[in-house]
């Protein structure tokens, strides 16, 4: 599917703003791979499908979680991180995504995880600092964005997204932390 056909396609599934933000990652993810050396109609892919459940219904992404057999773990935390597996799902089965390096950036795109590829981290950042994005530090992120490595800038985004969540006393999910620990080992 080309950009247009994918965003005509997602465009139901989501609020106007979150449809703004999708498309905000999306050209995040071009640039950064750009930048990068990696592959930008994947960095489009994924960027465009990150978000593909994020409003679908609990109940649903509980039982696909269930059913398809993911990590169980995650109906222990907040279901804000159900969207990324069952998304990378129906990337899968709605949308016909075969390409696992963009799977698994959309299933990861919240948490991170140790052994993440470039496309997984690029996508994990541009979440992070899309143009729609406002929130402390945002500024300096998106210079980091500009000069520092991938390598770099994946252990600023996480260690910003993990200070977030003990800040906010919310739970951090444990590949997050392994994310982090495979980044700064």
């Amino acid at each position: 599917m080309e950009r247009q056909q994918l965003l005509a396609a997602i465009k139901d599934r989501m609020p106007e703003k979150r449809y703004i933000h999708t498309i905000g990652v999306a050209d995040t993810a071009m640039k950064l791979a750009a930048r990068f050396g990696e592959d930008v109609k994947k960095a489009e892919i994924a960027g465009i499908l990150h978000d593909v459940c994020k409003y679908a219904n609990r109940d649903w992404m509980k039982q696909v979680i269930e059913e398809q057999q993911m990590d169980p773990t995650l109906l222990a935390y907040h279901h804000e991180l159900w969207h990324g597996p069952v998304g990378a799902y129906v990337a899968k089965t709605e949308f016909h995504i075969e390409d696992e390096d963009v799977l698994h950036a959309i299933r990861y795109h919240t948490t991170g995880r140790a052994g993440s590829s470039n496309l997984e981290r690029i996508i994990y950042i541009a979440d992070l600092i899309e143009p729609n994005r406002k929130f402390p530090g945002i500024d300096e992120l998106r210079e980091a964005a500009e000069v520092e490595n991938l390598h770099d800038l994946s252990l600023r985004s996480v260690r910003h997204s993990i200070a977030f969540l003990m800040k906010q006393q919310q739970a951090v999910f444990p590949d997050s932390f392994k994310f982090y620990n495979d980044l700064l080992l």
